[in-house]
């Protein structure tokens, strides 16, 4: 079935007066519009569902939302009772139709038996890991684009163990799927009904408190070394991270703690950040004027669900500077492998988990404690999927991180956790604090122990079906060419992971290692029309660093033809 088919199959078989028809309707005539929404079904990516929020086949809405719920609760089934006994964890975001699509989920799960645990109101990502693991639930489902523009919704669904579903589960799922239609009825039961018949429970304090108690569970120094005085600005961006974290500050005693008072408050326009992406500069704004006006040692930012966190830090000018993943990743393994290290908790056979396009920083930390460190491919389902083969092979895990901003600091949340990470880089900075040092004095301690890492991430924004191809079309160049250099810089080896590299999986991204040591990689974003390179170099002396970046940045770039 073609495009023009599929829509005009929604527009016959659609009730009058949906809003999905309606929509439909006033785009009749539009073959680009049609063909955008229609020629593809939407699919699990890194993340599970990820689109934007409109009718069609490659779109979020109640039917491809409905579609992914009906293929799951099929896969719970096949586990048999036990599975539908145990039942699935539902959180959601700020998001526009994030709560409408959380309790549908929840009505499909009910119709077909199987019990599910609903948050009442948005909640951090972290917490649906944490409460699926807690509650020894089969699944869990959480509405949220993460840090996408405010037209996106996704889908993230996770697995028993709290981490996002992969491999033999995503594939079962995927096939379940794949065998239902958009547009026939999924078996649902009223939210009412559900609760009268033990299907339903509203979740609340209870897991609230207990999640609070296990990331303050993860402290690392005792008050006697802290200066809880350090002021600290925080922005949630208007998302989940804003009730968590004024909990913790306040009662951690983080009295110089202030909050983004504009940005607090759910608001799925973003209206004062546009791109809620922490990542992104931009989205410091206010927290840098705020930070300004207290003098702010540290500015923490989550993203709308709360998985993702970064942080700007005083640039000896009057303003800020934004630390990227790979820096904020080596400062929470170095803080929290040195804190170990002199109590006496440091396993002896941690592990440390990373993706192949994150910087190498964090793995000479890591090397010089005892830590075993581990590789695979980008996203946390991978990481935290490597979890159960390192604890297999005797190890302890410690910690787990990728460039793009996310950690995830204690096993028992099997994702990225903005909230233990921001709580984390609060007590570092009292700690520094009370040493009279800074997080910058902190990071050039280590530059000057580990060599000047300097790393620099470029992403290109393909939209549509001729977006999707110019990103093929660029991956497939590279292949093709098989160059073996750029600029100054010769090629040592290229990895190409595509059909899989050692006992890391298949995945469509290239690595090039040159003989000086310096390396870069290229790959599609599995949740973003996006191709990324990553530009990593290493050097004794910062300037030589620096050089070296500038110089393989460009001599890639310009080879391309994206610039």
């Amino acid at each position: 079935m073609n495009y023009l088919q599929k829509y005009k199959e929604w527009l016959d078989r659609l009730p009058a007066g949906d809003p999905l028809r309606e929509e439909l309707l006033a785009i009749a005539g539009d073959d680009s519009g049609i063909r955008e929404r229609f020629e593809r079904d939407i699919e699990f990516g890194t993340a599970g569902l990820r689109g934007i929020c409109s009718a069609g086949t490659d779109r979020m809405n109640e039917r491809t939302v409905g579609r992914a719920t009906q293929g799951i609760a099929n896969y719970i089934l096949k586990a048999g009772q036990e599975a539908a006994s145990r039942g699935a964890v539902i959180a959601y975001d700020c998001r526009y139709h994030s709560k409408e699509f959380s309790e549908l989920s929840a009505r499909i799960l009910a119709g077909n038996g199987i019990k599910s645990y609903l948050f009442p109101e948005m909640r951090p990502t972290p917490e649906l890991s944490y409460a699926v693991r807690k509650l020894g639930a089969a699944a869990g489902i959480n509405m949220t684009a993460s840090h996408n523009p405010k037209e996106y919704n996704g889908y993230k669904v996770y697995w028993e163990d709290g981490a996002q579903i992969f491999g033999e589960v995503a594939d079962g799922i995927q096939a379940e799927i794949a065998t239902l239609t958009f547009l026939d009825p999924f078996r649902e039961m009223s939210l009412e009904e559900a609760g009268e018949k033990g299907l339903l429970t509203v979740l609340g304090e209870e897991m609230d408190r207990s999640y609070l108690d296990y990331v303050k569970s993860m402290r690392q120094r005792p008050e006697s070394e802290l200066d809880r005085t350090v002021p600290v600005v925080y922005t949630p961006l208007h998302g989940a991270g804003s009730i968590p974290m004024r909990r913790l500050a306040a009662e951690e005693g983080y009295t110089g703690f202030h909050i983004v008072e504009a940005q607090q408050d759910p608001d799925p326009e973003f209206s004062t950040v546009g791109y809620p992406n922490p990542e992104d500069p931009k989205g410091f704004a206010m927290a840098e004027e705020l930070g300004k006006a207290v003098k702010a040692e540290v500015l923490i930012a989550t993203d709308p669900d709360s998985d993702r966190m970064a942080i700007e830090i005083p640039d000896g000018k009057g303003g800020y500077t934004p630390l990227n993943g790979n820096q904020t990743g080596a400062l929470l393994i170095a803080y929290m492998a040195q804190s170990m290290k002199e109590k006496g908790t440091l396993p002896e056979k941690a592990a440390m988990i990373k993706s192949i396009v994150t910087g190498n920083m964090g793995r000479a930390i890591c090397e010089a404690y005892g830590i075993r460190v581990y590789e695979t491919l980008t996203g946390f389902k991978n990481i935290c999927g490597v979890i159960p083969k390192a604890e297999k092979e005797g190890y302890t895990y410690f910690f787990g991180y990728e460039e793009s901003i996310g950690c995830a600091p204690g096993a028992q949340v099997r994702d990225k956790d903005g909230i233990c990470a921001g709580m984390l880089i609060m007590e570092m900075a009292a700690w520094l604090r009370k040493k009279g040092m800074t997080i910058g004095s902190y990071l050039e301690s280590l530059y000057k122990r580990y060599g000047y890492y300097r790393e620099y991430q470029k992403s290109f924004t393909l939209s549509g079906l001729d977006g999707m191809k110019k990103i093929g079309d660029t991956m497939r160049a590279f292949r093709a060419e098989k160059c073996m250099r750029f600029g100054d810089f010769e090629v040592e080896r290229i990895i190409d992971y595509l059909h899989g590299y050692e006992d890391i999986p298949p995945s469509n991204v290239l690595s090039y290692r040159m003989t000086d040591g310096s390396w870069f990689a290229v790959r599609p974003s599995g949740t973003e029309p996006k191709i990324k390179f990553y530009f990593y170099t290493k050097s004794a002396v910062r300037e030589e660093a620096e050089r070296s970046l500038a110089a393989l940045r460009e001599a890639v770039l310009r080879r391309t033809g994206l610039l």
